[in-house]
């Protein structure tokens, strides 16, 4: 029985009663938000969480690799999507606005190198504008190495540099790699080194594989609506076929935008993985959804499902800033957290929090707190 439920049974009008109060005060907090008021501090979300999110999805184009990218041919200015025109005063300014602590910086577009040579310099010219951010903005921004998938060696010195020089809390690798998903073999040498340094790895979805990326597969029905989901999903599904958190038993991963589908499908897999090469058996289904983690970016949808599949305490706070506006970020993504009935108090913390910093414990030290 869920913590909500056995208090219920004991004071069931008391915490009814209570529970109409929290829902009214964060349905105020979410109105303030949402009109770019300032929210009183220890309003809503239990112990000033919401005031100190830790957001773990948050895409980072810096502005000094744009200048350098197209210097190389490699982007034209005028063609980058509202995604790619990231900048620092509009991002502080919305951090500033719900409440966000610290962001994840996760470097975009890192797949665009022609050559060995060229994405080291890529890469390094990104190291050091996040390392100028993390400087002149203490606390504000921890980092994430980007996989480079094409170039092996490239990523193994990221990697390096990243972790050891400026303390990345993760990894960021895309869900599949020109068709080829997280679990198949080609991943395992990143996914060992990954897993001696008991990594996280961030994953993102992208344009479904066979399709020209950037058009819809559905005429009039942008990608990110319904296929980033379905990409995300078979990312997932093809890690617990493989067995993937088995064989590096000291990886965590996770999955952005709630799982995509797979929480909604998770009785369909128990039903139904027999039919997958090699077979599905539930049990290990069960065990993989309550080993992922799940961000709440997109926004995420009312959270029961979510909750009853892996818990509460695997849900981290994400964005999808800037490819999530302010308003939606605003409107959407931090009502749907603060006004779902099914969290408490308690879990909204480890969600806006606390899940974070258990999860990547690096971000302690980008906080600047002592444990």
């Amino acid at each position: 029985m869920s913590e909500s439920n056995r208090a219920m049974s004991r004071r069931s009008l008391l915490i009814a009663g209570g529970a109409l109060t929290t829902t009214v005060a964060a349905t105020g907090e979410s109105s303030a938000l949402a009109r770019g008021e300032a929210v009183p501090r220890g309003s809503g979300s239990g112990d000033d969480a919401g005031r100190a999110r830790i957001d773990v999805h948050h895409h980072f184009t810096a502005p000094e690799w744009v200048d350098w990218a197209e210097r190389e041919g490699l982007v034209q200015r005028q063609e980058l999507l509202w995604w790619a025109r990231w900048d620092v005063d509009s991002t502080l300014a919305l951090m500033d606005r719900v409440g966000i602590a610290t962001a994840v910086l996760n470097p975009t577009m890192q797949d665009r190198y022609r050559t060995a040579a060229q994405a080291r310099e890529g890469l390094t010219v990104v190291f050091e504008a996040m390392a100028d951010l993390v400087a002149l903005h203490p606390g504000r921004f921890a980092v994430l190495a980007p996989a480079v998938l094409d170039h092996p060696e490239v990523t193994t010195w990221a990697l390096r540099r990243a972790f050891d020089e400026l303390g990345a809390v993760g990894v960021s690798v895309k869900a599949n790699y020109n068709g080829v998903y997280l679990g198949d073999p080609s991943y395992d040498r990143l996914l060992a080194e990954l897993d001696e340094r008991a990594a996280v790895l961030f994953t993102h979805p992208l344009d479904l594989p066979g399709g020209t990326p950037g058009v819809p597969t559905v005429p009039g029905i942008p990608n990110f609506m319904c296929d980033f989901l379905l990409d995300t999903t078979r990312a997932a599904v093809n890690l617990i076929r493989t067995r993937t958190l088995d064989r590096y038993p000291h990886l965590s991963v996770i999955l952005p935008h709630a799982g995509g589908f797979l929480p909604q499908i998770a009785t369909r897999m128990e039903a139904f993985g027999g039919f997958c090469t090699p077979p599905l058996d539930a049990a290990r289904v069960r065990d993989y959804l309550h080993r992922f983690y799940y961000d709440t970016a997109g926004p995420s949808a009312p959270s029961g499902t979510l909750v009853a599949t892996a818990g509460a305490d695997r849900i981290l706070f994400g964005t999808d800033w800037p490819a999530a506006s302010a308003d939606i970020v605003t409107d959407f993504t931090v009502p749907a957290i603060e006004t779902d009935p099914v969290f408490t108090d308690r879990q909204r913390r480890g969600i806006n929090r606390d899940n974070a910093l258990r999860l990547l414990p690096a971000l302690r030290r980008a906080q600047g707190l002592s444990r």
